[in-house]
């Protein structure tokens, strides 16, 4: 495809600077992805077939696609090989047969082995949609929720792990929950196992954070998470003491249904099995239940669990080689991450950051001046450009060694946004915006604000003192450069700030969906367009019989590119609570782009999209329109596992 440059030189050549020294550093372990064909039947009678360009594949690289009735020989379908873009809309003369459709690369002339059969396949007398549906085994009053994917079985294509809850309640309240299942699925809804967390993990947003993650390099995705006694793993091992019970079960009391006593653990899971491959203690003990407190938020404090109990949860790159999981907890005062490795069946300790112990970050601020920067969030991105992940913490950065980089000051809020929002600019950008209530009001935090990822440099900012709970950033008007960011009273501002008229109403979560390079805008079960001329939203897909997660947030299971071309799926339940369906787009686009699975940052955003708040991905690079053509990522693909 052809890519308009909007970069200035001084910011080119920095970006060449950065993208240098991160070259320097051996590839990242990335996942070894098939080719992910998948076939839609539209109500037409044409079949929407897409396919993935892998972010190791040369650019001259084309396609020849074909397409088999009922178990015959492959017809090739194009008459020169696909060069401009990786879908293909056909028009078979009987859309009613069974048909199979493979993809064969094509290099220097001579062609590949074709594609191995994924979802390339359309059965007879298939009804037309655009959705592939999962259904789930799942006990008598439990909902699913919150989704992540990873290879459990070393195939080379996702496969879904799902958090299904049965009575999750906020952290700020009292009150006795269900036990929360994570559950392993093939996308034809083949269960491989299910992982009972057990009473003593309260269910709720803030509690049970998840990573599903290739951790070891050898192939198969492991799921890490919070565990406790009575957790059962996927073997039906029990973990810890299976007759303790640490909730308070004294109705009336100020910690009623809370877990403020008793073991915590930090659980290593096989991907392939969901059996305990390591156990050891959580990182940090919830040890005195009022050291949490602080400046974020309302800036008030506890001790009945409230802010003792926040945890988030992501992946980095913290050697820029192999994936660490770092557990938090604590961010309206305290904040405490801790960074583990799994290697070669160990389960280490990397480093811990505690923004209450002695010490000093490397902007020269005690670390007590980090408590209370947290957010309902959390984000990974080589901010530097040494090519090693730092751990975005909404108002402040640790970075990959595990000392503060800077913090901003700018304290506790909802929704958090990094990527390179405005490539008009060197380096990646923050947007997020903040709490302002009771106490904290008079601090005059902003509500809003935009900052730089590698100082800490506030770039723009808005509402002194005004309490602001959402906010989005995604490029939804070609007229500005980069993206448009709105929340509560800013407005819709371009990425220098610069007010443009009225926001969206939504403010919930973007997705790429159509055929150009904006985004749009996910909320509920309805994709939108943002009309600039109009200023106005205009629905363009709905996804029937279907609902989002997480009450007024209105969030997926997940989103991300899971499959076909580079463009995002939709993970939602069905009203019934008896699927999930995997919605893909069936509009074409001339747009070829390698799968944003294979840019690191966009692959970790998926990886901590089911934390907390959910937030909507962002890869390394912009992604918009009047974008340059993005760089190649400097990741090598883990060879697959034998078949066992």
């Amino acid at each position: 495809m052809k890519f308009t440059s909007i970069l200035s030189w001084s910011a080119l050549f920095l970006a060449f600077a950065l993208s240098a020294s991160a070259a320097t550093l051996p590839p990242r372990q990335m996942e070894n992805l098939g080719r992910g064909v998948v076939a839609m039947k539209q109500p037409d009678g044409k079949i929407f077939v897409s396919w993935r360009l892998l972010g190791t594949e040369p650019e001259a690289i084309s396609f020849n696609l074909y397409r088999a009735v009922a178990g015959g020989a492959p017809v090739k379908l194009n008459a020169s090989p696909i060069t401009s873009s990786t879908n293909y809309t056909d028009t078979p003369a009987d859309a009613a047969q069974e048909l199979h459709y493979t993809v064969r690369p094509i290099l220097e002339g001579k062609e590949g082995a074709p594609s191995q059969p994924f979802l390339g396949h359309i059965a007879a007398n298939a009804p037309a949609r655009q959705y592939i549906e999962v259904p789930l085994s799942l006990p008598a009053g439990t909902s699913p929720n919150d989704a992540s994917v990873g290879d459990l079985d070393g195939d080379g294509e996702y496969d879904i792990v799902l958090k299904s809850e049965q009575r999750p309640r906020d952290t700020a309240s009292t009150g006795l929950t269900g036990e929360t299942l994570l559950q392993g699925y093939k996308v034809d809804g083949t269960l491989l196992w299910t992982i009972n967390l057990g009473k003593n993990i309260r269910e709720g947003a803030h509690d049970t954070q998840f990573m599903v993650y290739d951790l070891d390099g050898d192939g198969i995705a492991e799921v890490a998470c919070r565990t406790a006694d009575g957790t059962i793993d996927g073997l039906g091992k029990v973990i810890g003491d299976a007759k303790a019970d640490w909730r308070d079960t004294m109705q009336g009391s100020r910690t009623f249904g809370r877990i403020v006593t008793g073991p915590e653990y930090f659980t290593i899971f096989s991907g392939r099995t969901g059996a305990a491959l390591a156990t050891a203690g959580y990182i940090p003990e919830r040890g005195n239940l009022g050291g949490w407190g602080g400046i974020g938020g309302n800036g008030g404090n506890d001790n009945a669990g409230n802010r003792a109990n926040r945890f988030l949860a992501c992946i980095a790159y913290l050697d820029g080689v192999h994936p660490s999981v770092v557990m938090c907890r604590g961010y309206y005062g305290r904040s405490v991450l801790a960074a583990w490795d799994w290697r070669g069946g160990k389960l280490t300790s990397r480093w811990v950051f505690d923004s209450e112990a002695p010490g000093t970050g490397k902007d020269g601020k005690p670390n007590h001046d980090y408590s209370g920067m947290g957010s309902h969030g959390i984000s990974v991105a080589d901010v530097d450009g040494d090519g090693r992940d730092e751990i975005v913490y909404h108002s402040m950065v640790v970075d990959d060694d595990g000392r503060g980089l800077f913090t901003t000051g700018l304290r506790h809020g909802d929704a958090l946004h990094v990527g390179d929002l405005d490539p008009t600019r060197p380096g990646l950008e923050v947007f997020g915006i903040h709490e302002n209530e009771n106490e904290t009001a008079k601090l005059g935090t902003p509500g809003t604000a935009c900052y730089d990822a590698r100082t800490g440099e506030v770039i723009w900012s808005d509402g002194p003192g005004v309490d602001v709970g959402r906010g989005l950033s995604a490029d939804i008007d070609p007229r500005h450069p980069g993206e448009e960011m709105w929340s509560g009273p800013a407005g819709l501002r371009t990425a220098k700030g610069e007010k443009i008229g009225p926001a969206p109403r939504s403010q919930n979560f973007a997705i790429w969906w159509d055929g150009d390079l904006l985004r749009e805008i996910l909320d509920k079960n309805v994709v939108s367009k943002w009309d600039w001329e109009k200023g106005a939203l205009d629905s363009i897909f709905t996804a029937a019989d279907c609902t989002s997660n997480n009450g007024s947030k209105s969030t997926p299971a997940l989103s991300a590119d899971l499959f076909g071309d580079w463009r995002e799926e939709i993970i939602l339940r069905t009203t019934d609570n008896k699927a999930l369906r995997i919605f893909t787009t069936t509009i074409p686009t001339t747009h070829r782009l390698p799968t944003l699975m294979h840019d690191p940052q966009y692959r970790l955003s998926i990886a901590w999209q089911n934390v907390a708040y959910n937030q909507p991905p962002h890869p390394g690079f912009f992604l918009g329109n009047g974008m340059t053509a993005p760089p190649r990522p400097n990741i090598t693909l883990i060879p697959r596992p034998t078949a066992k």
